[in-house]
């Protein structure tokens, strides 16, 4: 077996403020490095950033209209 790594890229789609969303990141943040004071580099690099809305997630808008009934049932 060989210790071959790749990067890979994980995209979360969260329907929220620009606020919530960066709270997020910070939450998120803490599960990747629960130390961020550390010395050394992390075990296993990472990085993470936030997207506007360049993408588009229409079935988490809809679903939270729904849960609030604010939308079409």
């Amino acid at each position: 077996m060989t210790d071959e790594r790749k990067t890979f890229e994980i995209r979360v789609g969260v329907y929220a403020t620009e606020n919530q969303a960066r709270e997020l990141v910070e939450q998120i943040k803490l599960l990747l490095c629960p130390e961020p004071e550390h010395a050394s580099p992390c075990p296993v690099p990472w990085a993470i950033g936030l997207l506007s809305d360049d993408i588009s997630y229409p079935d988490l808008e809809q679903q939270y209209l729904i849960e609030r009934g604010l939308g079409a049932e």
